[in-house]
């Protein structure tokens, strides 16, 4: 081979090289925007998304502080009105046993009046019997 077809075959080379380049020059500039077109709709949508479940998790963890608050409160609340319930019951239960116990022992004590006036009414009535056989006898 002469020396001008080494430099022809070097130049034809070259002109491949920097057809190669513009190539790939072209190619980079096409598979940006392919890759952006294919990406960015998944991106931004999703980006949406995220920014939307973080405001909703904000908003979520501001009401489970409230509720944890609220149900703190009525838990003592809770408490506070069993313990006064059962109170109450044994309350009720004691004053209606103590009403009992009263009336009871008023009914005793009335009884116990009445008898005694009956038991003297009978002496009396024996007495009346006593003297009505005396006078019976001649």
């Amino acid at each position: 081979m002469s020396e001008e077809e080494y430099r022809t075959q070097v130049s034809d080379l070259k002109d491949d090289i920097t057809r190669i380049e513009e190539d790939a020059t072209k190619k980079e500039a096409g598979a940006e925007k392919k890759i952006e077109g294919d990406w960015d709709i998944k991106i931004n949508d999703t980006k949406e998304k995220y920014d939307v479940a973080v405001i909703d998790l904000k908003e979520a963890k501001e009401e489970a502080s409230k509720w944890v608050k609220k149900r703190d409160k009525l838990i003592v609340e809770e408490k506070s009105l069993k313990t006064q319930h059962i109170k109450y019951l044994k309350g009720k239960e004691k004053a209606l046993k103590d009403l009992l116990n009263d009336i009871d022992g008023e009914k005793k004590s009335k009884i116990k009046a009445k008898d005694k006036e009956i038991k003297a009414l009978e002496k009396k009535l024996e007495k009346l019997a006593e003297e009505k056989l005396k006078q019976q006898e001649p």
